[in-house]
């Protein structure tokens, strides 16, 4: 397993703030927070979608459908990009069904190497977890 590089600014200003200086630092603090919660979901966010089609052949709509229900947002412009470069890596194919309202549906599934592939991310998101549990547990050893 290869180690989980991270790139993180330890600076810190130890200075006394000004109440304006304060405000700032708690807009920038909270953007900084909205755009790291916004970059973990976006990591995870090609694992969510394997595991979804693992199950059963799935419409994009329904993909955003059970995303949702998780508390995961993604919106089309995300996820059809996402699933035409999986599918251009050989993990994912569909299938054209008829609609009785509107054009063709394009149906998704795991190809023989996505299933592969999404065994691999599993043990890997698995050793992240354990990893980031490890780090994080309050009463570690010193």
């Amino acid at each position: 397993m290869l180690p989980l590089i991270l790139q993180i600014d330890l600076s810190t200003n130890t200075q006394a703030e000004s109440p304006f200086t304060l405000k700032k630092n708690k807009q920038a603090m909270s953007s900084n927070l909205e755009n790291t919660q916004a970059q973990m979901r976006k990591g995870v966010l090609e694992f969510c979608i394997l595991s979804i089609l693992a199950h059963e052949e799935v419409y994009p709509s329904d993909i955003i459908e059970r995303m949702k229900q998780s508390r995961l947002i993604v919106v089309e412009g995300t996820l059809y990009p996402l699933l035409t470069r999986l599918k251009n890596g050989g993990l994912l194919q569909y299938r054209w069904e008829e609609s009785k309202s509107g054009p063709p549906r394009k149906y998704y599934s795991l190809t023989p190497l996505g299933e592969k592939f999404l065994e691999e991310l599993r043990l890997t998101w698995n050793e992240l977890v354990q990893a980031v549990q490890l780090t994080t547990q309050k009463n570690q050893p010193s």
